[in-house]
């Protein structure tokens, strides 16, 4: 059994930056690809972030493009997403997921294991 636990969440101004983390626990972190969801309120949950097994690779959603990063430390089993510029739109919750599979994929269905989220709220 695999377990994810995010952190880092909270309230900041729009302009600010937040530094979500998520610790893995439970089976070879370095052979799990990482990816980073969030969920707005009466909306469907969205791809974020992703990145490699390796961390050689990284993908992002359009609408975080140049803002956030995300970054992982196999020697600590944690992967981290740094936000930037933060938007009033980027409220939601934020959840941590990892996938057997080998490329980084954007469909949340093909991802095996979950967080139970975190809450970022940016106000305006």
């Amino acid at each position: 059994q695999v377990q994810l636990v995010e952190s880092g969440g909270g309230l900041v101004q729009a302009g600010g930056s937040l530094r979500l983390s998520c610790a893995v626990s439970g089976r070879t972190f370095s052979g799990l690809t990482m990816g980073w969801f969030r969920q707005a309120p009466g909306k469907e949950r969205e791809f974020v972030a992703g990145i490699s097994w390796i961390g050689d690779s990284t993908v992002f959603a359009d609408s975080v493009k140049g803002r956030f990063t995300i970054a992982r430390d196999n020697a600590k089993n944690t992967v981290h997403l740094q936000m930037s510029s933060l938007k009033p739109e980027d409220t939601a919750v934020y959840y941590c997921a990892a996938d057997r599979a080998v490329v980084i994929r954007r469909d949340r269905a093909s991802y095996d294991y979950w967080g139970q989220g975190t809450q970022v709220t940016v106000s305006s």
